[in-house]
């Protein structure tokens, strides 16, 4: 028997097993999602429910209703208000940040990606009261840009575009100079465009990350209008009883952007992690 045909013989047994794998992985990942989804048209006794009821026979609304009889509206525009300014901002600094610290050629360079590395480091927990103080000195608490601004000198997003950028041939710098190219006109015309994969994938980062940062949002809001989305969904749980539909209804529609988001942006994501974003 050849070679060939052994090593066909193997992937025959093989590609079974693996696709089996994957097919329990995917189940494993989406059943929480499946499991809110269906609580959230659950009444209270059958959340609750043991055994569980793995479909509802019976399924209501009155979660969503009870739900948006709270400023859902407002803190939804909140959490997009937040993320997407978030998204914009790391996206812009980054992408100078990293084309400058992988093709300019300055004192203290290594020095400063050091320190960018070094601080991925650290638990964002860490910084949290410094920060607060901070922000509390400027005014910043309860408002939009204590919540956007801290999050725009995100260390990954610069470490990120950092390492895309060194995959960019120089050649095309030193010859966009010898054209009479200005830096502005250089990084808009010729950096951009390359790092349009590595920016997408960022800007996916970011916007989950901001749309999802409840620990700094329960630090920083004071008010529940200010509110974002999984904040707010997470007050209403109450002192002595805990509504799970209304609840898992909060939560499936705090995680439907974020589905969405993947769905559309999926191939720039994939490229944008493969193509040079860890050398």
């Amino acid at each position: 028997m050849s070679d060939h045909t052994i090593t066909r013989s193997r992937l025959s047994l093989t590609r079974p097993l693996l696709t089996a794998l994957l097919v329990l992985a995917a189940l494993f990942f989406i059943f929480p999602f499946y499991w809110i989804l269906t609580g959230a048209f659950k009444i209270q006794n059958v959340a609750v429910a043991y055994p569980p009821e793995w479909f509802p026979l019976a399924p209501t609304v009155q979660n969503f209703i009870d739900l948006f009889k709270n400023p859902v509206p407002r803190w939804t525009f909140n959490s997009f208000a937040v993320a997407a300014g978030e998204m914009l901002g790391v996206c812009i600094v980054a992408s100078m940040a990293g084309y400058a610290l992988a093709k300019k050629s300055f004192p203290g360079r290594n020095l400063i990606f050091i320190l960018f590395v070094s601080a991925m480091a650290l638990p964002k927990q860490v910084i949290l009261v410094p920060l607060f103080t901070m922000l509390a000195d400027f005014g910043w608490i309860n408002t939009y840009r204590g919540l956007i601004l801290p999050a725009i000198g995100w260390p990954f997003g610069v470490f990120l575009m950092k390492q895309f950028a060194q995959t960019i041939p120089s050649e095309l710098m030193e010859a966009a100079k010898m054209d009479g190219c200005g830096e502005l006109r250089m990084f808009g015309t010729i950096m951009l465009p390359m790092l349009k994969p590595a920016i997408g994938a960022l800007a996916i980062f970011t916007f989950v990350g901001g749309w999802n940062d409840y620990f700094s949002q329960l630090i920083m809001i004071r008010s529940t209008l200010m509110m974002t989305l999984p904040l707010g969904v997470a007050t209403l749980q109450g002192e002595y009883t805990t509504p799970y539909g209304v609840l898992m209804a909060g939560a499936a529609i705090a995680s439907l952007p974020m589905i969405a988001i993947f769905v559309l942006f999926q191939k720039a994501f994939t490229q944008g992690i493969t193509m040079g974003a860890v050398k």
